[in-house]
């Protein structure tokens, strides 16, 4: 066969294959353009869901008549002075966007630079320029998608799913640059100079207002890393990712590794099947993440990805760890010296139970080493607890399931299972996991590139109590693992290394490790339906405070609610 060169009309469709999918990658490419062009405002509309017209307005610098000429030309950009793909601190710079965009539409550019005494106009089907009255910025004009292209037309679905995918693109613009205003049709309008926590609301609804949690974070290595922005309460929560928006030096992104990290630091806290809300900006050197990896530029690879996902799953957990309240081991209790003192209780517990002030019993027969203990009690109530603790002061139980207390003008319920099986879990948690050296190591057979890919995890894996190496080229050796663990070790081995050659890390022994602390805390708690006096409820709402996590239980319910009286009252029209 011979060799030929494609002609360029071919060369731009093919290229278009690769950056234009829908309208909404013509409205991601076009508002690129305009944030790299210094643009505040920016105003899209779109006609038929993008396929009769797309227009995207900004109030950017506008160029010059040879600047608009060469704009329409393959590879043509302002955004690499230097020549240096290491160095990229703008949207856009592979210079493919409007070429691709012309050879499958009809579009026309409007632009000016404020210097000329006119604004400048560009047919690119034909490549004319003439003079126009556009007095500053940019507009450009989408029409008739994919026309020249009828095989790709018949792939665009509804109008209305169209319009959605432009919305989602602009919200996840509007999130990434909250220092500018966008408006979309006239019906979705994100102000300029917005602060976070307003736009977060205005994007993903307003049931997030009070219920997320700041992050503020750097990293102490030398890799130069930092975390801002906001995560969700456990206990608020998607049935998917659509609400997760995730940037890497300003960029949306669909990135594997923080996705990863995402769900490995809410896995105590929230069911594998939902997913949290997030606006999360990871700021890095430019030569340590590489955004040249795909002509839509929503794909990035990290120099060290390992260290980028420890480093957001620590900082995501440290945050979600925080406590109500730190107070002394010892909480003083004022109660009389007549009182006398019945025998210890334990919640109906066979094993175990938890640590409640300064009363230690003997830890829990199992894998793992615990201080949890179970409290005495009198016969006289508690009187004079400190009421100044963050869940009040106990008023009594309700079916036998929920505490209720009082705390200033608050009435708050708790739900005492919940409760207990998050203070339970969390002791269990924090101890060494106890391990099991073998005599004779456990070989499995492998592929010898899925040995390679459990190799380099060795340090992930010895964290959840397995140590492994390698046995030859198509074989790994198991030299400890976790005590009384059974399981068929080479199904294991063959899940953790598809999912490190598939994501770079695994998390299957952890979350494996999880559901045994989980299911273990579950099932030695106190229950729903089990009666307990003042004292006991009284030390269950002091140890819950102090506790990691404490707003949720393993499986992602909430532990107590805060009702404020003024609620109450409306319910009894005392307004």
């Amino acid at each position: 066969m011979t060799v030929r060169v494609l002609p360029d009309f071919l060369i731009n469709q093919i290229a278009a294959g690769e950056v234009v999918e829908n309208p909404a990658s013509v409205v991601k490419e076009l508002v690129e353009n305009a944030l790299d062009a210094g643009a505040d405002q920016i105003v899209v509309d779109v006609v038929d869901g993008g396929r009769t017209m797309i227009s995207v307005i900004d109030n950017g610098g506008g160029m010059t008549r040879e600047d608009l000429a060469r704009a329409i030309t393959r590879h043509a950009t302002s955004k690499l002075p230097d020549d240096d793909l290491l160095n990229i601190n703008f949207m856009g710079f592979r210079g493919e966007a409007l070429p691709s965009i012309a050879s499958v539409s009809d579009m026309i550019i409007d632009t000016c630079n404020g210097v000329d005494k006119n604004g400048w106009q560009i047919d690119c089907n034909t490549g004319n320029i003439k003079p126009c009255d556009w007095e500053s910025g940019t507009r450009i004009r989408v029409q008739n998608l994919f026309a020249k292209t009828p095989a790709r037309l018949k792939f665009l679905r509804g109008d209305r799913a169209e319009l959605m995918s432009v919305l989602d693109v602009v919200k996840k613009l509007a999130m990434a640059r909250t220092d500018v205003g966008f408006v979309l049709n006239n019906k979705w309008v994100f102000p300029k100079n917005q602060d976070l926590l307003s736009r977060i609301s205005a994007v993903m609804d307003e049931d997030v207002v009070g219920r997320m949690l700041e992050v503020d974070a750097v990293s102490g290595s030398t890799a130069g890393m930092k975390l801002t922005g906001y995560i969700s309460e456990p206990t608020l929560r998607r049935a998917s990712s659509v609400d997760q928006f995730l940037f890497v030096n300003g960029r949306p992104v669909k990135d594997k590794v923080l996705v990863g990290a995402l769900r490995a630091a809410y896995m105590d806290v929230m069911h594998a099947r939902e997913f949290p809300l997030c606006a999360l900006y990871l700021w890095l050197p430019t030569n340590s993440v590489d955004v040249n990896v795909s002509p839509a530029k929503t794909e990035v690879h990290f120099l060290e990805p390992s260290h980028v996902r420890s480093f957001i799953i620590k900082t995501l957990r440290d945050r979600l760890s925080k406590t109500m309240v730190s107070v002394p081991e010892k909480i003083s209790v004022n109660i009389p010296l007549s009182a006398p003192v019945a025998p210890r209780f334990d919640f109906g517990i066979k094993q175990d139970s938890f640590r409640i002030r300064d009363e230690i019993v003997s830890p829990i027969q199992n894998n793992f080493s615990s201080n949890v203990s179970v409290p005495k009690h009198t016969e006289t109530p508690i009187e004079n607890v400190f009421v100044d603790m963050p869940l009040g002061r106990v008023v009594g139980q309700v079916a036998n399931k929920y505490i209720i207390a009082q705390k200033d003008d608050n009435m708050i319920v708790v739900d005492q299972h919940a409760a207990h099986e998050r203070i339970t879990y969390e002791k269990l948690r924090n101890n060494k996991i106890k391990t099991q050296p073998l005599l004779t190591p456990i070989v499995v057979n492998l592929r010898e590139e899925d040995v390679c890919a459990i190799v380099s995890i060795v340090d992930e894996l010895k964290q959840s109590g397995l140590q492994v190496d390698s046995f030859g080229d198509n074989a790994i050796a198991i030299f400890e693992k976790p005590a009384d663990w059974d399981m068929n070790w080479a199904d294991v081995l063959h899940n953790v290394a598809d999912e490190v050659r598939v994501n770079g890390h695994s998390s299957q022994l952890k979350e494996k490790l999880h559901l045994k602390l989980a299911n273990y805390a579950c099932h030695h708690s106190v229950r729903a339906g089990q009666k307990l006096d003042l004292v006991q409820m009284d030390v269950l709402l002091r140890d819950i405070e102090k506790t990691e996590r404490s707003g949720q239980c393993n499986h992602g319910r909430p532990v107590y609610k805060i009702i404020p009286i003024t609620e109450i009252d409306g319910w009894f029209e005392r307004l």
